[in-house]
């Protein structure tokens, strides 16, 4: 098992610091950006956004929060996601981890550290993700905002970051080209499409 303060001096070494942020042109400046698996995103630009990787310094072992996303929303209703969203206009892709946290979740910022970025996850449905690595410490309080999130729960480090526990998916989604991408079974729950992307990508950068 991995120790809080090992993770987070390899978070800090391997990931992008927060001034590879450029306010301006509003993206992360990185030669790593890809979209999911071999899907192509759109024309166009990308809207940025942002979610926050919350790393919760439990005993004996690293914990991630992740949320079930409800059923009612339009988009991606139904899968497991890490608390974010849309960036609002000159927010900073940590300030919009923190902020879409604490609406959705609840958890109050005092208790984030944020340690790096992660490389831009680009999206078939015309985002452009900056995953916002913080390491949380025991002792907040959470609460689904319900309209948005049906479920909370956590997921330990080690496993998440574990490539054998990986799989390879294909499936059509309704313009008859079959796609593949990555999928994680975790107790009853599959984590897949953009959060398992994002995670893939966190452990390439961390260990690989």
């Amino acid at each position: 098992m991995t120790g809080p303060a090992a993770v987070e001096a390899l978070v800090r070494d391997r990931l992008l610091p927060l001034d590879a942020y450029d306010p301006v042109e509003q993206r992360i400046r990185t030669e790593f950006a890809r979209p999911p698996m071999d899907w192509q995103p759109p024309g166009g630009p990308l809207q940025p956004a942002a979610v926050l990787v919350p790393i919760v310094e439990r005993e004996p072992e690293l914990t991630v929060i992740l949320t079930l996303r409800a059923a009612g929303l339009r988009r991606h209703s139904g899968q497991i996601a890490f608390p974010g969203g849309r960036a609002e206009p000159g927010e900073a892709p940590w300030e919009a981890a923190l902020r879409e946290a604490e609406e959705e979740i609840g958890l109050d910022r005092r208790f984030v550290r944020v340690a790096g970025l992660g490389d831009p996850y680009d999206t078939v449905t015309g985002f452009s993700i900056t995953p916002v690595v913080g390491f949380v410490r025991p002792g907040f309080d959470i609460h689904a905002q319900e309209a948005e999130v049906a479920e909370i729960f956590e997921a330990p480090f080690d496993f998440l970051m574990n490539p054998a526990n990986y799989e390879r998916h294909s499936r059509d989604f309704g313009d008859g080209v079959s796609r593949q991408y990555f999928a994680i079974p975790h107790e009853e729950r599959l984590i897949w499409g953009a959060t398992a992307g994002i995670l893939r990508m966190l452990y390439e950068r961390l260990y690989e």
